[in-house]
């Protein structure tokens, strides 16, 4: 049998969290449904052990809803995860679990978007049918982990090759020679927590990224909120940065060409945040390596020409949007990788997260936590606009 609901929302990450708690304060009655058995599951599950949030709390908040006043400056997974509980049960969260969305189509003679989804409870054997007039994409920027093809991978020794969300600590690889593969903060922070124990590690780079401190970026997000303009302000961190790091160049991490706080608006790349590693670079606990041409057996070969043997890789080479493999009439909002086609920002009135016949989407802006909140209550604001101009008795709403 269909259920009928007014809003559906996809996923129980941060992103449909907040968008159900922002619902719930415009007394919005929803449907939430996720793929695992709990909510945040990345965090949960797909983060290592010595993980904190790289930017200050007060911009990692969902919202209406701050952290403890108790809580450090930069708090850890654990206490982020503690957060999302204590969110879910102020403002009676109740997603459905184990569940997951098959496809998703728009009748167009109904006006409704027409959900099947498994119930993956029961082994799989059940399916839940919905009919939503709102629909909301909620599934996150980091659904599946990329790793790239590359020549010979599939001959390295078997069960030594993983993506980073499977990395916990550097015990699990002690003694051995790793690979990391990636430089951005996951990259970085992995290298480090293996080096700094003892671990044989080499760390490849290919393309330029800005190295920054915690406290630099805190200073950037401060002076924009002053409104001084971003190319000011990446002038005044890079500044900083180069008196604190020197040329890092030589070491084998060459900055980029726009700033770090641009280019973050711009594209998403975010800077890294040293934990360490550049010192750890500096000393040659960590090898920097370039780009990978291919692997034979447990030899790994470079595009310069050199080749050194590893016993296990570990790629931080980012994530993808799956939303495209469910999401059959998303082209209004989503491009052909899942996530939106405006950019926040780029264009006046610009409304990423909105796209036709009541589709929306959060958490796919490549904004972090801050931009989550952000388009969460645009989001929850523009479906009570929506539902405010709808005529009839609310059971035609549904």
């Amino acid at each position: 049998m269909t259920e009928k609901v007014l809003v559906l929302i996809v996923g129980a990450g941060p992103s449909g969290l907040a968008v159900a708690a922002c619902l719930g304060e415009h007394g919005i009655p929803y449907h939430i449904v996720e793929r695992e058995d709990c909510s945040a599951s990345l965090w949960r599950k797909r983060t290592y052990d010595r993980l904190k949030l790289h930017l200050a709390k007060e911009f990692c908040e969902l919202p209406r809803m701050s952290h403890p006043s108790d809580a450090p400056k930069y708090i850890t997974r654990e206490q982020f995860v503690r957060y999302v509980d204590d969110y879910v049960e102020r403002f009676n969260i109740l997603p459905r679990y184990s569940t997951s969305v098959e496809s998703c189509e728009y009748d167009e003679a109904s006006g409704r978007w027409d959900v099947r989804a498994r119930d993956l409870a029961d082994g799989g054997g059940r399916v839940a049918e919905y009919t939503a007039r709102f629909l909301v994409v909620a599934t996150g920027e980091n659904c599946e982990g990329v790793i790239p093809d590359i020549p010979g991978l599939r001959d390295f020794p078997a069960g030594e090759v993983v993506h980073s969300s499977s990395y916990k600590s550097w015990k699990n690889y002690a003694g051995k020679r790793v690979l990391m593969v990636g430089c951005g903060n996951s990259g970085m922070e992995i290298a480090y927590d293996l080096a700094y124990n003892g671990v044989e590690t080499s760390l490849v780079i290919r393309s330029p990224v800005h190295v920054m401190t915690k406290g630099l970026i805190y200073l950037g997000m401060r002076l924009l909120k002053w409104h001084l303009p971003v190319k000011l302000v990446d002038f005044i961190i890079l500044t900083l940065a180069n008196i604190q790091f020197g040329d890092l160049s030589r070491y084998g991490i060459v900055r980029p060409d726009m700033g770090p706080l641009l280019l973050k608006a711009k594209t998403g790349r975010s800077a890294v945040l040293d934990v360490g590693t550049t010192q750890l670079i500096k000393t040659g606990d960590i090898k920097v390596v370039g780009a990978i041409s291919r692997i034979r057996g447990n030899t790994v070969e470079f595009e310069d020409g050199k080749e050194r043997d590893f016993d296990s890789l570990v790629f931080a080479t980012g994530y993808r949007s799956t939303a495209n493999t469910w999401l059959k009439d998303g082209g209004s909002l989503l491009d052909d990788n899942g996530m939106p086609k405006k950019k926040a920002g780029l264009q006046q009135g610009s409304r990423p997260w909105k796209g036709g016949n009541g589709l929306y989407c959060v958490g796919l802006g490549m904004a972090g936590l801050a931009g989550i909140s952000r388009d969460a209550v645009s989001v929850a604001a523009d479906i009570k606009a929506a539902v405010d101009s709808m005529v009839g008795p609310p059971a035609f709403w549904f």
